[in-house]
């Protein structure tokens, strides 16, 4: 039977072990586990998500306390629509959190960044244009684009000198999504490098309705093979949601896949950015304490832990400190829903707000545990101490179990 270590995945002369762990956001995946991945030969990918707040974090920036400061008059006004991003804060805030990390990279894998497209900013396109040009000048080894089907996105990086040399690919989870955009971008004479087939078992946000359950990864990735080929395309097709295991992974790579791109299982590694306790929720959570929801801005489903503190939160919205998901109105689904609350409870202390949440503020602060079908899984990747809690991972044990184990076992970390 073969292992994950049998294939590799190919960029012209460049070979890489087909693992790649996919960029999670709120720094989630930390630039300490993308470093990890190129080490280990495969592929790291961290988030562009909040990245201002995220170098406030890191390296002791002030980009959200100034952007703070300068709205702060707008904190009680309904419309938001003055509210707007600096676009060089967010320029420096992405090149330095890229430079650090491509500065830090060794080994011979790569380092990518993953831009999700709803991240609109209240100024979508020029927001979008910042970040991935930032990224890219910083020295990035490749741009995944994901939540959205990015129509535009080659077109804003078109006149950047590394827009031909560095890997650009893009999350689908269907034919047509990727026939959109290879017909959107066609004159640009420039296909992916590769593409990420995202099935509906994957974490976060998919890129299904509420049907999801009617869809399988299996399927989707035969029928883009099968355009792929019709079409004499050859880009590396990478398979993602629900490879739980090293033997998951191999059968996707015997049937054609060129690598797999893998999260949940590290969200419980030391390098993660969750906080302990967070990481101590998803080794406990059971098959039943998972779901899919509506409740993210985005429009998208969500899959996440019930127990999220998120869930249900009336917390104020942020706005005027992050305003991520404002549209180019400055609208926002959670604020149109908190604000609805408010009115109606207008004497109420503390109000509930079911129907959305604020993911700036919640997934910057790890209170929305986003995760994997197979999180439930957790718990037998790794064992239990005598205070009750589970034992963390090194990345390097869990990236090493899916490129050797076979048989769907799954090895343990040593005692």
């Amino acid at each position: 039977m073969k292992c994950v270590d049998d294939f590799r995945l190919r960029f012209g002369r460049k070979e890489l072990v087909p693992i790649v762990i996919g960029g999670m956001g709120v720094d989630i995946s930390t630039m300490e586990l993308a470093i990890e991945a190129a080490r280990l030969g495969g592929i790291g990918t961290i988030s562009d998500a909040m990245l201002p707040d995220v170098s406030d974090k890191i390296f002791d920036t002030r980009f959200t306390k100034e952007k703070t400061q300068l709205y702060r008059h707008n904190i009680d006004n309904k419309d938001k629509s003055s509210v707007k991003f600096n676009l060089g804060w967010i320029t420096e805030a992405t090149k330095l959190h890229v430079g650090r990390t491509m500065d830090a990279k060794y080994g011979d894998g790569l380092i990518f960044i993953n831009c999700m497209e709803k991240l609109t900013m209240n100024g979508a396109r020029e927001t979008l244009h910042a970040r991935l040009n930032a990224a890219l000048d910083a020295g990035i080894d490749g741009i995944t684009l994901s939540a959205g089907l990015h129509q535009n996105s080659f077109k804003l990086m078109e006149e950047n000198p590394r827009f031909r040399d560095a890997k650009l690919g893009i999350i689908v989870s269907s034919v047509r999504a990727l026939q959109i955009f290879l017909r959107k971008n066609a004159r640009l004479n420039r296909l992916p490098d590769f593409v990420v087939v995202e099935g509906p078992l994957a974490g976060g946000h998919l890129g299904f309705g509420m049907d999801w359950s009617q869809y399988d990864l299996a399927t989707i990735m035969a029928e883009i093979a099968f355009f792929m080929k019709k079409e004499s395309l050859d880009i590396p097709i990478i398979a993602a949601g629900g490879i739980f295991t090293g033997s998951d992974a191999a059968g996707f790579l015997e049937n054609g896949a060129a690598a797999v791109q893998v999260a949940t299982r590290f969200t419980v590694a030391n390098e993660c950015g969750l906080p302990a306790k967070a990481k101590q929720e998803y080794f406990k959570a059971s098959e039943g304490d998972i779901e899919v929801n509506t409740i993210s801005p985005t429009g998208y489903p969500m899959r996440m832990l019930k127990n999220s503190p998120a869930i249900g939160s009336g917390v104020r919205p942020n706005c005027e400190s992050y305003g991520y998901l404002l549209d180019g109105d400055g609208k926002c689904d959670y604020f149109d829903a908190y604000t609805k609350e408010v009115e109606f409870h207008k004497s109420a202390k503390n109000i509930s707000v079911k129907s959305k949440t604020c993911l700036c503020t919640h997934m910057r602060n790890y209170n929305l545990w986003t995760c994997g079908h197979f999180a439930y899984r957790l718990k037998d990747t790794t064992r239990k101490l005598p205070d009750g809690t589970y034992m963390q991972l090194s990345a390097e044990h869990i990236f090493r179990d899916y490129q050797f184990s076979v048989d769907q076992k799954i090895a343990l970390p040593p005692v």
